[in-house]
């Protein structure tokens, strides 16, 4: 039996559905209005005779998608209802993977199929073992208790990079209410030895991370900036550290970048919203941070994964529903 096979059902949470199969958007004919080309150079990543769809919803605030190919599963978060989602692509049903889940947020796999998870209400990063046990990957730093981690990634060399805001303790609808300790760090946990270091600390609030394709530039976004803004990074291959931290978009009014995940060619696929409806949804933006298209979504959408056979199907967890696309490129390995 597969590793991440045993990691299921170690949960002992494969249960019954929660809802029907898919719910479609009702789209009327193709191409989809949804899907939104700011400049010509997104009509190439467009499928004509692909829509946006509803698959499920029932969540109250969804986040952190991750996908499991050997799986064919979409796991994300509902943060306040405290549980992680599951929906198959073979049934296109949705249940619940794991509750209680520590009001989990990011999720993302290493580089062996292990699923990472941040976790709000016991302010740590956690991976979930083949056998269903959770090793504490993260949960203080420099003797203090992190805040409330957000956003995960893990690179080719195995390393863990995660954003630490308060978020989760500012209140308890997504945890509960902390005086934070430490500032909110940008940290680097090391593939090999397990060490964790702080990557940055000039980012205030950090949320949303993901790589560029050679993992040359780490991308964050700053959420204490109003209007936010994403930021870049140079990363340095062998030692992982960072520099040059500049300015890679500057969001506008009404516009909340969250989080993102990069295709191969370099560009970002952005969370966005809460501004006006037609904010809404996912916003493209090429390798040099110019918004090249959108997707219009019903919800504001926080964070998205690329899965499917090829990695060539978006999953948009959006407030209380998630939402699919076919789209023609495909997500960073890894990402």
């Amino acid at each position: 039996m597969p590793a991440t096979r045993r990691a299921l059902l170690g949960t002992g949470l494969i249960g019954a559905a929660l809802a029907a199969p898919a719910l479609a958007q009702g789209i009327e004919r193709y191409p989809d209005p949804a899907i939104q080309v700011l400049d010509p150079s997104f009509g190439r990543y467009r499928l004509l005779l692909a829509a946006v769809e509803r698959l499920w919803t029932g969540a109250r605030w969804s986040e952190g998608p991750a996908w499991f190919g050997d799986q064919r599963c979409l796991i994300w978060s509902d943060i306040p209802n405290n549980r992680l989602l599951r929906w198959s692509e073979a049934t296109g049903q949705v249940d619940t993977f794991r509750a209680p889940a520590n009001n989990s947020n990011g999720n993302t796999r290493d580089r062996q199929g292990r699923l990472i998870t941040c976790e709000h209400l016991t302010r740590r990063v956690t991976r979930t073992e083949p056998d269903g046990s959770i090793t504490v990957i993260a949960d203080r730093f420099d003797g203090k208790p992190l805040n409330s981690p957000n956003d995960v990634v893990v690179t080719s060399d195995g390393a863990i990079w995660f954003t630490d805001p308060p978020f989760g303790v500012l209140g308890f609808y997504e945890g509960e209410r902390a005086e934070p300790e430490l500032p909110t760090n940008i940290y680097r946990v090391d593939g090999r030895t397990g060490q964790v270091a702080v990557a940055s600390g000039e980012i205030n609030r950090p949320n949303g991370l993901a790589f560029s394709p050679d993992e040359r530039k780490l991308y964050v976004v700053e959420a204490a900036a109003l209007p936010r803004v994403i930021r870049v990074f140079d990363v340095d291959a062998g030692s992982g550290r960072l520099s040059n931290n500049r300015i890679f978009h500057q969001a506008k009014d009404g516009e909340t970048p969250d989080g993102f995940r990069v295709d191969v060619d370099g560009n970002l696929w952005c969370g966005w919203g809460m501004g006006t409806e037609a904010l809404d949804g996912v916003r493209i933006l090429n390798r040099d941070g110019a918004p090249i298209g959108h997707i219009r979504l019903p919800e504001r959408c926080a964070n998205l994964a690329f899965g499917g056979r090829h990695r060539n199907r978006l999953f948009m967890p959006a407030s209380k529903s998630l939402y699919a696309l076919y789209v023609n490129t495909q997500g960073v390995a890894g990402g």
